[in-house]
Formats: structure tokens, C-alpha cells, sequence
């Protein structure tokens, strides 16, 4: 009999990618999306329209799920009011249900000043709001699965590009393509960690499959592309085949709005995380299942633009 997995939030783009991922290696996929959205849900999949903020349906949704995946990600102006909820939402079905629940874990975890290299191991010191959720969040997760047995496996990763529009490559990096023009977060020089929306679904799949092999409170560094703003530019680059003027994103404005628009105030406190170069070590993954799913980063890359021209 094929595993079962509930995906939530399987219209977003960690959520399609995941949920296709996961149907492709023979398991019965549940797609939870909002009411009103099935036809954004992946195909080939079972759909459930319901509010992820609804504990009782997203636990009903659970029914023999082997795996929960958090996949509900809130809009930055909602992250300090809904994702707290959202992820007790995700802890609720996995407990009803024993099931192990997989939570993508991120960097706003790990303050200013960002460790150059971040394992299982680095303390958390939040300087962020939503870092300070975050850790929250991840406390909760290890309290359930150390006092009321849950099994939850925890992948951290970078800024997701590809599968899709919602990032920084299309937002903010390459919004001006078509101009000859990028606008990049941080100075060039730095080494910011990515990850590829693909490679870290594909990944998921091989740690769900050896769920019952891990800790119960298990946590993995996922080493996606550590790249600095010059080669991750420069791959930019290469898709469009032309030289690009690049220029550095106007933070001083951001932080100036941040009083008076929600939107930057969110984005103003993690603006060191492109400043301070850091990079995922990704050692006990790959102990744990050997190579890691990488595409190279001029590929990866090229395939992210082609994403955003087929959803534009």
C-alpha cells in the first residue's frame, strides 16, 4: 500500500512542487488548498478546500496521512498574526493522526550577526520578529515530539527560487530584466544561501522515506546554492544573453517606510541576511541520504526564468 502524505498549502510553490514530487514516487497525495482554489491544486492528486487557520478540518483532512507537510506559508504582512496558528494547525493533524510532520525550517532563526556557516548545532539568537516566531514555532515542535512522541523532521533552507513566482529572483532581482537591468539585495561580494524549490522537494521525498529510520526530533541543513550576488547576477545573465546593468536594492527606503507600511517594516528586519555572508553546512544530510539533489546553479537558474515565463 502506498504512503499517504497531506500536503498544506498545495498551491504554493514549495507546496505544488512538493506535492508533485511526492505523487511521482508512487505516494497517495492529499492536496489541502483554500476554498475556491482546487483548480490551482496539482494534478493527479486528491483535493481538499479547506482554510488551513481551521484546525478541526485541516486535522480531518489528516485521515491516515503518514506525513503532514507545513507547507502553508502566510504573506509577510500576515507572518506576526497567522503563522503561528498555521503551524499549530499542522502540529494538530500530525499529532490526531501519528503522523511525522515535516517542517521547512528557514534562516530568520539565526540573528544579526549571521554565523558565516550554520549547522544543526548553531545557537539561535533571533534579532528578528519573525525570527523569534520561528524559534518559537521549532520549540513547540521538539516539546511535542519529546513529551507526546510526535515525529517531526525539520529541513532549514535559504531564499526558495523556482517553481514559480512569489521570490526574490522575480520580485525584486530580475523585476527589470526586460530592461537590461537587476536589482540586487546585497553587495556582490557576498555569499548568500539558495535554494532550489525542485532539488528541495526531491529532497523531502528521500527524508520522508526514511522517516522511521531518523530521531525523533530530527533536523537537517539543507546546502542548496551558496553563491555570492555576482555569480548568482551573473547566471541571471547568461538566460538573457545580454549584459545587464545591476545596481544594489534601495534599503535606506525600506527601512524609511517601515514606520508606515507593513510590507517593509517586515522586509527592513531581515535586510542583514543580505549583507552577512552565511552558507548551510549540509553534512548530516548528506549522512543521512547520501547525495544531496543539486541542480548547478547556471541551470537552476535558467530554469527558474523559464518557470516565471510560462506563469507570467
Amino acid at each position: 500500500m502506498s504512503s499517504r502524505i497531506l500536503i498544506l498549502g498545495a498551491t504554493g510553490r514549495l507546496g505544488h512542487a512538493a506535492a508533485e514530487c511526492f505523487r511521482d514516487a508512487g505516494w497517495n497525495v492529499v492536496s489541502q488548498v483554500r476554498p475556491g482554489h482546487a483548480k490551482l491544486a496539482p494534478p493527479r492528486t486528491r483535493i481538499v478546500e479547506v482554510d488551513g487557520l481551521d484546525h478541526n478540518a485541516v486535522s480531518e483532512a489528516a485521515h491516515r496521512a503518514d506525513v503532514v507537510l507545513h507547507a502553508l506559508n502566510p504573506n509577510y504582512q500576515h507572518w506576526r498574526t497567522q503563522a503561528l496558528p498555521l503551524a499549530y494547525s499542522a502540529l494538530a493533524a500530525a499529532e490526531r493522526v501519528g503522523a511525522t510532520l515535516i517542517f521547512p525550517g528557514n534562516l530568520y532563526n539565526y540573528g544579526s550577526p549571521v554565523p558565516p556557516v550554520i549547522d544543526e548545532t548553531t545557537p539561535m539568537r533571533p534579532t528578528s520578529h519573525k525570527g523569534r516566531i520561528r524559534v518559537a514555532i521549532e520549540d513547540r515542535l521538539q516539546e511535542a515530539a519529546e513529551e507526546r512522541g510526535l515525529r517531526v523532521i525539520i529541513v532549514r533552507a535559504g531564499d526558495f527560487f523556482g517553481s514559480g513566482r512569489g521570490s526574490w529572483l522575480d520580485l525584486v532581482i530580475a523585476k527589470d530584466v526586460t530592461r537590461l537591468r537587476l536589482t540586487y539585495p546585497g553587495p556582490l561580494d557576498a555569499i548568500h544561501e539558495w535554494a532550489y524549490v525542485p532539488n528541495f522537494a526531491s529532497t523531502l521525498v528521500r527524508l520522508a522515506g526514511i522517516r522511521d529510520q531518523l530521531a525523533p526530533f530530527a533536523t537537517f541543513g539543507f546546502p542548496g546554492h551558496a553563491a555570492t550576488g555576482r555569480e548568482f547576477t551573473t547566471a541571471v545573465a547568461k538566460v538573457v544573453q545580454n549584459r545587464l546593468q545591476v545596481k544594489r536594492m534601495g534599503w535606506w527606503l525600506v527601512k524609511g517606510l517601515a514606520p508606515f507600511v507593513p510590507l517593509c517594516r517586515e522586509l527592513a528586519e531581515i535586510a542583514y541576511l543580505w549583507k552577512e555572508p552565511h552558507r548551510i553546512d549540509g553534512d548530516k544530510l548528506r549522512a543521512a541520504i547520501g547525495d544531496v539533489p543539486h541542480t548547478p546553479l547556471d541551470a537552476a537558474v535558467a530554469r527558474a526564468i523559464q518557470d516565471l515565463a510560462v506563469n507570467a
